[in-house]
């Protein structure tokens, strides 16, 4: 399994894998003045709580966000959870079945089938992008699955992805959709990141549920965009007519076995958000810039030294491959992911977890860098981001890409020193 050195640390400590997985980045800045206001207020109220699946307000919310993005829902047709852990869980255990993922994913995707006793199976991704399973790809390992004996009902995927930043062009998606829907797949959208495109004049996204609206059930969780990664909220759109209506129904079973509502005063800033006011566009945007440019110069820097990386599209995030590197990391005893995730985190400070925290082969020497912990160690410094226009520039920003570079240029010059003599 290529959770190995998962059970190798659980085994030590006598618990399990999924602890060991990497927490959800948040986007390193102060927390918007507007939403801690709505929070406040929201705990001061007290009374019963949110139901399970959300209230009104917040569900009718959710229901005007996707509107706004050409995927309207009835309000009986959404479902709120605490994170989207939870909503894929309960998801997974509603649907049944054996889960698809494609290779890399989100490091959270597979621990929760496995929790289940589901049997996960990592699906190639293409080259130019993450998130979404190469078609070809798909259609062999359901068939090869089936062939076995085993009963694939679930994929999961992401159009603007967490590890690798990347978004899938429409024609990918369309031909993978389409590969699902033949298979009689499925298909649950983690649309988390749809909202942190870098560049969203000249990158098209599209849902799946655009494409094949009877069995595509969308999940965002409002940490990728909304909310702060520790206010837990997120909002699941079952598909239309009554296999949706059925599979909404078990999943707010699941959720009420679980006990998983969210915190009324989580609900208040979540249900604010979602109506996308004016001080949380306006946050949005500064935020998502920022991560982009930041991204983008940590793109510069780990490439100019050998290492492998697509150009990040969304999101905070940036998966690395530094296999051309490992001459130099083989000298420094490092030959696997796990190895190479303590190297790095050892060198740079922030957790940098290896690629088999998303499904990756141990033995390739990959990992995900993110851009929330080069943005300052104080709210001040994280604020000053916001509003620079060239945030690279600011010293404490400077300092943490100069880190990076210097342990990326050590491992590139060692790397050479390596190479044989021609």
């Amino acid at each position: 399994m290529r959770w190995t050195a998962f059970h190798e640390h659980g085994d030590a400590l006598g618990h399990g894998p999924v602890r060991f997985g990497p927490a959800n980045a948040g986007d390193g800045l102060p927390v918007l003045d507007a939403l801690a206001d709505v929070l406040a207020h929201g705990a001061g109220k007290g009374g019963d709580g949110e139901p399970v699946g959300g209230g009104a307000t917040v569900r009718e919310a959710a229901c005007g966000y996707w509107a706004r993005r050409g995927l309207p829902v009835d309000v009986d047709g959404v479902a709120v959870a605490p994170g989207a852990p939870a909503l894929l869980l309960a998801l997974t255990a509603a649907l049944g079945g054996d889960v698809l993922v494609p290779r890399p994913c989100a490091a959270w995707w597979a621990p929760y089938a496995r929790l289940l006793g589901r049997p996960v199976f990592h699906v190639a991704t293409p080259a130019d992008c993450g998130g979404v399973p190469d078609p070809y790809a798909l259609l062999e390992t359901v068939r090869r699955v089936r062939a076995e004996g085993g009963d694939p009902r679930l994929l999961v995927a992401s159009v603007a992805d967490d590890p690798t930043g990347t978004v899938a062009p429409p024609e990918l998606l369309h031909a993978c959709v389409e590969a699902a829907a033949a298979e009689g797949l499925h298909l649950v959208s983690d649309e988390t990141w749809r909202d942190t495109l870098h560049a969203p004049r000249e990158t098209v996204l599209l849902s799946p549920a655009e494409m094949l609206p009877d069995r595509v059930t969308v999940v965002t969780d409002l940490a990728g965009a909304l909310l702060p990664a520790g206010w837990p909220a997120a909002v699941a759109r079952f598909p239309p007519g009554e296999q949706g209506t059925a599979l909404h129904a078990r999943v707010l079973d699941v959720l009420t076995a679980l006990g998983g509502a969210v915190a009324g005063p989580v609900a208040a800033p979540a249900a604010y958000a979602l109506t996308e006011p004016e001080p949380v566009t306006t946050r949005v945007a500064a935020a998502v810039r920022l991560h982009a440019r930041v991204a983008g110069a940590l793109h510069d820097t780990v490439v100019a030294a050998g290492a492998l990386a697509l150009p990040p599209r969304a999101g905070r995030h940036l998966y690395v491959d530094l296999d051309p590197l490992r001459p130099a990391l083989t000298a420094h005893g490092v030959g696997d992911a796990q190895e190479l995730e303590d190297f790095l985190t050892a060198r740079l400070g922030p957790p940098t977890p290896g690629g088999h925290r998303f499904g990756d082969e141990l033995g390739a020497l990959r990992v995900r860098l993110s851009t929330g912990p080069l943005l300052g160690a104080t709210d001040a410094e994280r604020a000053a981001c916001l509003t620079s226009p060239s945030p690279w520039e600011l010293p404490h920003v400077q300092r943490a890409l100069t880190r990076v570079k210097s342990v990326f240029d050590d491992l590139r010059d060692d790397a050479r020193r390596e190479e044989p003599p021609r």
